[in-house]
């Protein structure tokens, strides 16, 4: 048994690029484990092979099993040309070196990898130092240019020490325009100002402030942190959210590098190679006049009142503008060296841009600076064009389904049809949200001019937008402008689902959906000619009239058939409009249409998942049919629109729950059949005799009686073993009957999408099925508020622990919970016994209830605000949010109106209506939480109190409630401190910019995922690192596909980290670019970030950086203070960890006052009778030791040794340790008593024994942090889900 089981793990094995699914089902039966009982291959036995096919029948947990089913076959041919991922991995990681030779200086070395593409070396060289000036080159290779699209490694010739040449090239006006923008670009690279204004993908990263200096850890450390992070202090200032460094301040190289007024070249001029003209003024205050030329930069003779372009004197050409200002100016050469001087300093994860624009919700007021590129990108009208491509438009529908129709053979197909498809993703998204801002800013005109602002649509850049309302009353059915709004994320996920199935040949289009000032614009790509024909004459497949006319078509049947299993959609018939059946495989909401490109298409998937029969638009639901446990929890309620769905986590959780109930359903009637076949054999007599009216054959010959008896046995063991298999056959269809199944011969559960939708008709001969159909949604609904929401207890454990709305929506969704049942889990965890220890998820879920409502009011109130009052009417509104008292607007916000006509028209009559005179300056806090208690309870089942009693009730911050509003609407604010409550604290100057809010489609590396699977899998064995090769191998190609700026990358980086410092290697550096990773991905107070700074500190505290660990807690603090205050179970965690880090730099007082916090959190959040509990007792109990106090320090141990006898017992390795450190507490505090015993009874000095105060040992307190943060444990669990157990005292202690 163990060398078949030994086997069968050696060949579906980790590292086996085959994924597990593909086991046999007898071998899948033994390595299900401990769970499953073991099957024989060499004794035949039915109940145990029956169940073994049933296993192998359990439903896809993951939609790549259908991945590997659509792959086509392979030939073996083609298969042993292919490569594995090692060999994949090796390509990308193996480099080589090649010395790269620029005009006019010597060459230098430069490492590369052999998968890298000369494009991509073009780039690299516009960034290396010594190049980065240039723009305008070819590489040649002994002479000859070499192919930007070709890989280095396929390059004949090349070799280790090849010399490459860069060759300067003629400039056209593109590649001027693309070479000054590339200046600016480095004369302005230690600028954050992209950051703060949202531009070009640049994004903060704030780790370089705390980790740069090194060589500080030596020289005595500033312990004592600002008095704004210590315990008990309530003041949150935003300042420290973006430090700044004063020797990291940009420098100025030029005061003024502008377009000339005297562009274009006129035509004599451009027959000499004048491309444009450029305006300089520098540093000394000397003004130039430049002209950019096919050849290069020059100073000609013009000013700014006469044109002469002939070239200046002295006569100076130089190919790069860099180098012209160099010569030029003396303080440009300079100040341009000790600005690259700092740049090449910064990590590469601060400088390359992200692949998608991360917004912050803070920043500073700076000073608003000439820029000749912004100006030039904003008055030269490119609508319609690509940002380097003037003049041509990118046709986005035909790159992103050119992508997906990439071949997929082999890895290094995948991983290239990834990449292509993630690319242009990112591109689209970045177009679709510019084009989408122009739609709300008026800057695009309509295709329907004459129609409402709101039914206008438009077309830009070859996208398609829609504004998310009721267009036509086409959403009457399912509740209006809401059902509008609601069904462009509806669809969003549908488009999602479909494209993560990726099925060949089946086609999606490109969606993003865009929050904008209150608006919600719908981007999209065109199916090619839609716009030549109506979409009723389009529609082939589906609906477009909710189920009155209904088309079907077999390309479309055939195709979504493939998604039904993955996706868990019924296929089913329903009645059209002359009550004929038609096939379905999808919502009959869902559209096909056949492109002119021959292409078939789906959209409007807002039906994919199944309904949410909890929530309904219109109460026709029979009382009878709804569950008990629907109606214990207050169920169905009415909501605001119909399109109120599952989410697909809870379907898969639903499935898996049904499949359990299913196999010890056949396995316990297979077990009750077994024993009553057994019962019959016994009670019946042995055949051995034959029939009765065989006895005429008594005289026969003995070979005719054998042949009789024979036939008697085999047509006894037929009719038995047909006997037994019906019954077999019967106890299944009876176990899937009970649980839903649509198959009566295996377990298949799957949804029918249409029977809720209104107006969709069934024949007769479905209502049965129909029936079972609502009833499965039932019994999914049920489940949901039965299993999955009371399932969030396990946040007892703190194996989740929400930090904000974002990881709460986010720890909800992971159980399949919609953000619309918080009322419920509220309502839920009033009920608890152990409220107390979730009292964070409480004071979390209420903020999102309000900030949540607040926003869907915030959309409609900014609706009707005119667009020269945004700031005001933003500000009036977060004082109405935020103060108890009365907000009236600045009577002057109008800039335009004077204070003199202002009042000489107060006794007139005013003839120009003020701002403040607007719908929205009406509004008042009373006002705004009355809606906001409304919206509450209509939409989340929930009751709010006022501002002030929610605050107090609840320990809600302020300051927490402003950015859970901001980053939800978009709001970028400057820093401010809240300085009353009882008078506004917001002004129109502190509304500093709008941001769109971007929802868009995800792509990311399969191969890349399933490698973090079977990563997941060897973690679980205790196999770390076999677990670290798979993650370092599934990073590589994540890398590849998303770039290094990404999540999934990031999540990689994290978890080498966490392993490499589990088995005692250098986790440093993953670590290190996983906080600038979390940074510029997430944001600089994400929760994630924050978990990442804590991580840092303690990797820190374990190389020895001590001051470095101290500042990183110090940030982690701060960021945690401001996003959710000091009540929460991080910041117990935290404390915990400063208190020992101080204690190990002998800062006894501080360190004291993060204990004595860290210990009150800890017994609240983890009871008073914990091992937790029992620990920060210990950690008291040893910084008391050091100060001397051992009464103290007695006291904190006694406690501490009684939770671990109680917990563990006395035998406990954590029992004896916390012993004998009482028995060396009260030996050194009889010594001490001892001593001033013999102070006081005037005793000899020489007979005084000396007091023994212990100082800190770092390796003790490294082994101390290490049992805090559970590191053993916790870090594999939290990504991996896997648990390693080294020592029996962490995993007790944990």
């Amino acid at each position: 048994m163990d060398e078949k089981v030994a086997a069968v793990e050696s060949k579906y094995s980790i590292n086996n690029p085959e994924t597990v699914e593909n086991v046999d089902p007898a071998e899948r039966f033994q390595l299900l484990g401990k769970n499953c009982p073991p099957y024989h291959a060499a004794s035949f036995h039915p109940h145990a092979l029956i169940l073994s096919l049933l296993l192998s029948t359990a439903p896809p947990n993951q939609i790549e099993e259908s991945l590997e089913d659509d792959r086509p076959e392979q030939s073996d041919v083609d298969k042993s040309k292919q490569l594995s991922i090692r060999d994949i991995v090796d390509l990308q990681e193996t480099g080589f070196t090649v010395r790269i030779q620029p005009p006019g200086t010597e060459s230098f070395e430069l490492q590369v990898s052999g998968q890298l593409l000369v494009a991509e070396l073009h780039q690299v060289l516009m960034e290396h130092e010594i190049t980065c000036h240039r723009t305008c080159f070819s590489l040649h290779l002994g002479g000859s240019p070499l192919d930007g699209l070709t890989e280095l490694r396929s390059i004949q010739g090349i070799q280790d020490g090849a010399l490459i040449k860069v060759v300067e090239d003629s400039y056209s006006v593109r590649d001027a325009r693309l070479h000054l923008r590339h200046v600016r670009d480095l004369l302005r690279s230690l600028d954050p100002a992209d950051a703060y204004n949202g531009v070009n993908c640049s994004s903060l990263s704030y780790l370089s402030f705390y980790t740069r200096d090194k060589a500080s850890e030596k020289e005595s450390v500033a312990c004592r942190p600002p008095e704004y992070i210590l315990p008990g202090c309530k003041d949150r200032p935003l300042t420290p959210l973006q430090p700044v460094r004063d020797d990291w301040k940009p420098l100025q190289c030029l005061r003024v590098l502008t377009m000339s007024s005297w562009n274009p070249p006129p035509g004599n001029r451009k027959m000499h190679g004048d491309l444009m003209y450029l305006n300089v003024l520098t540093m000394e205050d000397r003004e130039l006049n430049i002209t950019s030329s096919t050849r290069g930069f020059y100073l000609n003779q013009s000013t700014a009142f006469n044109f002469n372009p002939k070239p200046a004197v002295p006569k100076i050409l130089c190919h790069s503008l860099v180098e012209l200002l160099s010569q030029v100016s003396p303080a440009f050469r300079k100040t341009f060296s000790a600005l690259q001087k700092k740049r090449v300093q910064q990590h590469p994860y601060e400088r390359i841009a992200g692949p998608f624009q991360v917004f912050t919700w803070i920043a500073p007021q700076g000073d608003h600076s000439l820029d000749c590129v912004r100006a030039e990108e904003t008055h030269t009208s490119r609508m319609g064009q690509d940002e380097h491509t003037a003049g041509q438009s990118r046709d986005w529908n035909e790159e992103l389904q050119g992508c997906r129709e990439l071949t997929r053979n082999s890895l290094q197909d995948r991983l290239h049809r990834e990449r292509s498809i993630f690319k242009t993703n990112s591109d689209f998204v970045e177009a679709a949200t510019r084009g989408a801002v122009a739609v709300v800013d008026g800057n695009l005109m309509p295709l329907n001019p004459g129609e409402a602002p709101h039914m206008q649509m438009f077309i830009w850049n070859n996208l398609f937008f829609s504004l998310g309302f009721d267009i036509s009353e086409h959403y009457s059915p399912l509740g209006g402008n809401t059902a509008a709004h609601a069904a462009a994320i509806c669809d969003l996920r549908g488009a999602q689902a479909y494209t993560s199935v990726d099925i060949e040949g089946l086609h999606t289009l490109g969606t993003a959906v865009v929050d904008y000032r209150g608006l919600r614009v719908i981007a999209q790509t065109i199916v090619p000619g839609i716009l030549e024909k109506n979409q009723e004459q389009s529609v082939v497949y589906g609906s477009n009239d909710y189920g009155k006319t209904v088309f079907t078509h077999p390309r479309f049947l055939e195709l979504l058939d493939k998604t039904s299993k993955p996706l868990r959609i019924q296929r089913h018939q329903v009645l059209d409009h002359r009550n004929s059946p038609v096939e379905l495989c999808s919502g009959i909401e869902t559209k096909g249409i056949l492109g002119n490109d021959g292409r078939p298409y789906i959209l409007d998937l807002l039906r994919t998942f199944p309904p949410d029969l909890n929530f309904q638009f219109s109460e026709t639901e029979e009382r009878g049919e709804v569950p008990k446990e629907c109606q214990s929890f207050g169920y169905p309620r009415r909501h605001h629109h119909s399109l109120a769905n599952l989410r697909s986590e809870l379907i898969e959780a639903f499935v898996q729950h049904r499949y359990e109930l299913y196999v010890k359903m056949v396995a316990q009637g297979l077990s009750q059949l077994e024993e009553q076949n057994e019962a019959t054999e016994q009670s019946e007599e042995p055949v051995c005799k034959p029939r009765t009216g065989d006895t005429a054959t008594a005289g026969a010959d003995m070979g005719e009686l054998l042949t009789v008896i024979v036939i008697n046995i085999i047509q006894y063991f037929v009719s038995y073993f047909t006997l037994v298999e019906f019954q077999r056959r019967n106890v299944i269809m009876k176990a899937c009957k009970a649980v839903g199944s649509v198959s009566d011969s295996c377990f298949d559960i799957r949804f029918n999408p249409n029977v809720c939708s209104p107006g969709v008709r069934f024949s007769s001969e479905c209502v049965e099925e129909v029936q079972r159909q609502r009833q499965l949604l039932w019994d999914g609904a049920a489940f949901l508020l039965s299993n999955q929401i009371p399932a969030l207890r396990d946040c007892l454990d703190h194996t989740a622990v929400p930090v904000d709305g974002a990881t709460l929506t986010s720890v909800l969704h992971q159980r399949g919970v919609n953000v619309r049942y918080l009322g419920t889990l509220l309502r839920e965890l009033d009920r608890m016994e152990e409220r107390g220890r979730l009292s964070h998820i409480q004071r979390i879920s209420i903020s999102e209830v309000i900030i949540r409502s607040a926003k869907h009011i915030f959309r409609t109130y900014l609706q009707d605000v005119e667009p020269a009052a945004f700031s005001a009417a933003v500000s009036h509104f977060l004082n109405c949010l935020l103060s108890s008292s009365s907000c009236f607007p600045d009577s002057c916000s109008d800039e335009l109106l004077s204070r003199r006509r202002s009042r000489r028209r107060r006794s007139h009559g005013s003839r120009v209506a003020l701002l403040t005179d607007s719908v929205w300056a009406k509004l008042t806090p009373s006002e705004l939480w009355g809606r906001i208690r409304t919206e509450a309870g209509d939409y989340y089942d929930y009751t709010i109190d006022s501002i002030d009693e929610v605050l107090e009730k609840h320990s809600l911050q302020r300051i927490s409630l402003l950015r859970e509003m901001a980053i939800k609407t978009g709001i970028q604010l400057r820093e401010y401190v809240f300085e009353s409550r009882h008078r506004p604290v917001f002004g129109e100057e502190d509304v500093v910019n709008m941001f769109p809010v971007v929802k868009h489609l995800k792509p990311t590396g399969t191969d890349a995922t399933r490698l973090v699977q079977h990563a997941q899998v060897a973690v679980q064995q205790g196999l770390l690192k076999d677990g670290y090769e798979l993650i370092s191998q599934a990073l590589t190609l994540f890398s590849s596909v998303c770039g290094v700026l990404h999540e999934d990358v990031c999540m990689c980086l994290r978890l080498l980290g966490r392993i490499s410092y589990i088995l005692g290697e250098y986790a440093l550096s993953h670590q290190e670019r996983a906080v600038m990773s979390s940074e510029r991905v997430q944001g600089i107070d994400h929760p994630q970030t924050i978990q990442d700074y804590t991580h840092l500190a303690l990797y820190c505290f374990a190389g020895g950086r001590l001051a470095t660990s101290l500042q990183l807690l110090y940030r982690a603090r701060y960021l945690t203070l401001l996003v959710i205050g000091e009540d929460h179970p991080h910041v117990a965690l935290l404390d915990s960890m400063l208190g020992l880090v101080l204690h190990g730099l002998m800062e006894y007082e501080l360190s004291l006052k993060f204990l004595q916090n860290a210990f009150i959190l800890t017994s609240k959040y983890h009871g008073a009778t914990s091992l937790k509990h029992a620990h920060s007792h210990h950690l008291l109990a040893t910084v008391y030791e050091s100060k001397g106090e051992f009464r103290s320090a007695l006291q904190h141990e006694k406690e501490a040794y009684s939770i671990y006898k109680s917990q563990v017992g006395e035998d406990h390795d954590s029992t004896k340790e916390s012993s004998d450190y009482l028995k060396s507490l009260t030996q050194q505090a009889v010594i001490l008593q001892k001593a001033i015993n013999h102070i006081y009874s005037n005793t000899p000095t020489s007979c005084i024994p000396p007091p023994k105060f212990s100082r800190p040992s770092l390796p003790t307190i490294l082994q101390q942090l290490n049992l805090t943060c559970g590191i053993i444990l916790i870090p594999l669990r939290t990504e991996l889900k896997g648990k390693v157990q080294t020592t029996k005292n962490n995993t007790e202690l944990d």
